[in-house]
């Protein structure tokens, strides 16, 4: 399954890249996801717990972050087990960021492939649903950490 998105976020492009290179913020940024182990040359153990309709499934794995700072791009490469489900997950994300006068433009694609259980909820149109929400989750909380006046600030939002 395919899900595109873009938004703004109203900070200069470099602000905005370099907090998109602290993935534990980004994490943060993200409900239900977090970073368990940060294992060197960008790749990252963590877990993901999401709700699809009647189901709570918890995505245990790894995600590889390739950024490639001249473009102001790059990709996520992610994998996981739902153990008590026994649901499986990837996931493929190319991003973007483009300077539009004293704003950034994020465009993000992303290609989810579900197995088991949990794959029943992508042809229901929920998967898509719930990442729109992620995403405007992740746009407010990365407005409110920008905004902060401290890293001591930011880290307690």
């Amino acid at each position: 399954m395919k899900i595109s998105h873009e938004f703004e976020v109203e900070r200069p492009i470099e602000r905005v890249w370099e907090t998109f290179q602290d993935v534990p913020t980004v994490a943060q940024c993200l409900p239900g996801a977090s970073i368990t182990e940060e294992k060197g040359d960008n790749v990252y153990a963590g877990a993901v717990e999401v709700k699809l309709g009647p189901m709570n499934a918890k995505f245990e794995g790894e995600a590889t972050v390739t950024p490639d700072h001249s473009s102001h791009s790059g990709s996520i490469i992610g994998k996981g087990v739902d153990r008590s489900g026994g649901s499986r997950g990837s996931v493929d994300v190319e991003y973007r960021l483009a300077g539009v006068g004293g704003h950034t433009r994020v465009f993000v694609e992303a290609d989810i492939k579900l197995s088991g259980a949990v794959a029943q909820f992508g042809r229901t149109g929920l998967i898509e649903e719930m990442s729109r929400r992620l995403i405007d989750e992740l746009v407010y909380c990365l407005h409110s950490k920008l905004d902060a006046a401290t890293p001591e600030e930011a880290a307690t939002i």
